[in-house]
Parts: C-alpha cells; structure tokens; sequence
C-alpha cells in the first residue's frame, strides 16, 4: 500500500497565497447545464477527478459509463441520460459506488416517465437508463437522503416543457446545496418556490444564458488551511478566489472558525485568515446538517486544539465514499481521544496531549479523509495511507501543502 510520512518544517513569517482549485460542486452543475445551453464556456473548472470524470462521461458516445467513486456524477448522469431520448446508457462505479442507494432518485425521475431498470440490487446501481422525452411535472421524493437528488432533477428542468413541482415527503437535507443550484438556474432565467415541503422550478418565457462562466474556488477546500491556521502559530495565509455573496454551503467557515481562534478578512477576491490571540473554548456544538463535508476536519481541527466537540446533523456521511463517522471514529481513537458516534452526530472528547509515536492515518479511498489530517502534521507525526486519494477533489493538495512547510517522504 502507498504511504507518506509528513514532516513539518516551520517557516518565519510565513505568509502565502495559495489559488484553490475551483468548486467541484459549481463545476459539475454547469458541466450539465452546459449540456442544455452549448453557448456556455467555463472558466477555472475544477480539476478533480470527479469532474474529470463527469465531462469524460458527457462527452462520450459510449453505451457503458463507470465513474468510479463520482458520487455526483452517479447522481447527475442518473438524471441528464433519462433525458436523452433514444440514447440507451448502462451507468456503474465502484464496488462502494454500488453499496450507495439511488432508490429515490430514481423513483423521483419515474414519475416524470424515465425508464430506469436496476441490473443487480433493487434501489442501487448499476442502472440500465433508456433515454426519453420526460413528460411529468409532479415528483414527491424523500428529501432527506441526499439534496444531490434534488440538484439533479433541478439541473435537467431546461429539458421539461412545463413547471415542475417537486413534493418533499421528509425534510430536505443540506439545503445550502439546493439553493447552489437554484442560484445557477436564476443565472439562466428561471424562477422558483422553495419551503420546507415543497419546491417550484419556472420554466422562463426567455432565457439569460451568460456566454462566460467564471467557477468560485472550492470553500470545501478551504477548510483545510482554515484547520492550518487554527493549529498554526503565527501563520498567515490568503486564499483565492472566492465570492463574498457565495452560494456554496461552506461559505460558513469563517464564523466557524473564528470560534477556533482564526481572524478573517476580505480583499476584493482573496480571503486572508490569520490566528487570532483568542483562546478557543474547552467545547463547541454545531449543527452541520447543511455542511457535512466539513465535519471531518472540524473534528480534526478540535483534536489538534485540545477542544471537545459535539457535531450533529451528519446522517449522510454514512452513505459517502466511507462510513465517514466509523472512519473518523477509527482514526481519532488512535489519538487517544474519547469519540461517541450516532447515526447521524460525531462527540469528540479531546486528550490532554497528542501522542509522540507516530500514527498512521487510514484513508478508506476518501478523499476528505486524508486532507482532513493532513494540517495535524503541525502537531503530530503522521503516516497517510493512500495519499493519491486527494484527486479525487484536489489533485495539488499535497504540492499545496509544501508551500507551508509540509515535507511527504515515501514510506
């Protein structure tokens, strides 16, 4: 198995800008919606895998896709190939892939007529989807599994001729990612209805494609150096470029983080962040129900601070690339911390030291595993498995990383 040790090596007065990749989750949204209106061109796309995969995907004329671990671009394709009429798709991923349901998804997208048959196990792919001309504008679905179900009824709306009313039978998850994607289609012209129980797409009477498109930077990724700055010294960073009015559910950080002893300002699109003289407090709760993808390294962030720490509202982190509450409770034990986990909340009772031995970090093929971690190397000696699993979403993180210090020697 690939490894590499960290080796941290403090820099005076550091202070760098670091560029993050652009957003994965604003990336692939357009790539679909681009689909629809050709005319759009994408600038600062993200250079993940799992977009990667999405526009090998679209741009293939293959009857046979298989994007790997592409948690979205399952999602996403799921629904762009019911709409391609005459077009006959067999979509699969990985052996984890076909562990992750898709059962309402597919119901949802059934009652707009699409023809969806499961090749091995009811509610999970591999999926046989025989391309139509999608009819329905009614659809109840469960809400709370996953909002990339409704993200990708939304992205197909400029294939429907009518007004789609979207009936939520539990209550929408991660909502922040539901907006996302009502922001992107107001850019196009498209007005909504958006409660707790329902939601209503407009189809415009005109459209307002914009010719250039230039994608946010990741704010999931930025999480990772607002973790470097909370366990740093006197480090100093900026990152760019992001958008004070974001859209992406992440844009949270800073008030999280401030909690953690880092300082945020803005200037024009660069976001500087600095440790701050405030002492952290001994606990913080918060609800992440609209931000799950940031709780790992909260959690990491808390360990490291010597801070407790109860998070809720992770129900989907059990059906991510990895059970992400058994991985991270897997792998904050071996810190010596006291970690209760539920079926949808993570309470981290921090150690008074960190150990000296050195720990070795499983990844469990999850991206946000690794990077999680990885800012720890400030206060701990650690051994990454996998590290190339960072591609998934950040295929620089490590080269990244090094501008702050951060040596990774082959184990």
């Amino acid at each position: 198995m690939n490894k590499i040790r960290l080796s941290y090596h403090p820099q005076q007065n550091l202070s760098k800008t670091i560029q993050l990749p652009g957003s994965k989750s604003e990336s692939n949204r357009w790539l679909i919606l681009q689909q629809f209106f050709r005319e759009i061109k994408l600038q600062n796309l993200a250079n993940s895998v799992d977009t990667q995969v999405l526009q090998k995907a679209l741009a293939e004329n293959s009857s046979s896709v298989d994007i790997g671990h592409a948690g979205t671009a399952m999602r996403f394709l799921t629904a762009y190939f019911a709409t391609q009429v005459g077009q006959n798709k067999i979509l699969s991923g990985s052996k984890r892939m076909h562990q992750r349901p898709i059962g309402d998804l597919v119901d949802a997208l059934r009652q707009l007529g699409a023809k969806i048959e499961y090749l091995e196990n009811g509610g999970y792919p591999p999926l046989k989807i025989d391309g139509r001309k999608l009819s329905g504008n009614n659809i109840q679905i469960k809400a709370d599994r996953s909002s990339q179900f409704i993200s990708a009824i939304l992205l197909i709306s400029p294939s429907l001729n009518d007004d789609l009313k979207i009936e939520f039978l539990t209550k929408p998850t991660s909502k922040t990612y539901i907006q996302h994607t009502l922001s992107l289609l107001q850019e196009i012209g498209y007005a909504f209805e958006f409660s707790s129980d329902h939601l209503v797409i407009k189809q415009p009477t005109d459209f307002t494609v914009p010719d250039q498109v230039n994608i946010e930077s990741d704010w999931s990724a930025a999480s990772y150096f607002f973790s470097w700055v909370a366990l740093s010294k006197n480090d100093l960073l900026s990152l760019k470029i992001f958008k004070k009015n974001s859209f992406q559910a992440d844009k949270i950080l800073p008030q999280i983080y401030k909690k953690l002893s880092v300082e945020t300002h803005w200037e024009g699109n660069k976001l500087h962040l600095k440790r701050s003289n405030q002492k952290p407090p001994e606990k913080i709760t918060l609800d992440l129900n609209n931000n799950p993808d940031i709780a790992q390294t909260i959690a990491v962030t808390c360990l490291g601070l010597g801070v407790d720490c109860h998070l809720t509202g992770l129900h989907t982190l059990t059906i991510k690339e990895t059970d992400r509450l058994k991985a991270m409770k897997a792998e904050l034990k071996k810190f010596n911390a006291v970690i209760d986990i539920t079926t949808d909340s993570l309470n981290l009772k921090s150690p008074k030291f960190l150990p000296k031995e050195t720990i070795n970090i499983a990844t469990y093929e999850d991206h946000r595993m690794a990077m999680a971690f990885a800012p720890l190397a400030q206060k701990a000696n650690l051994i990454i498995e996998n590290p190339d699993v960072v591609n998934k979403s950040y295929p620089d993180f490590w080269k990244d990383l090094k501008q702050l210090g951060v040596q990774s020697f082959d184990n």
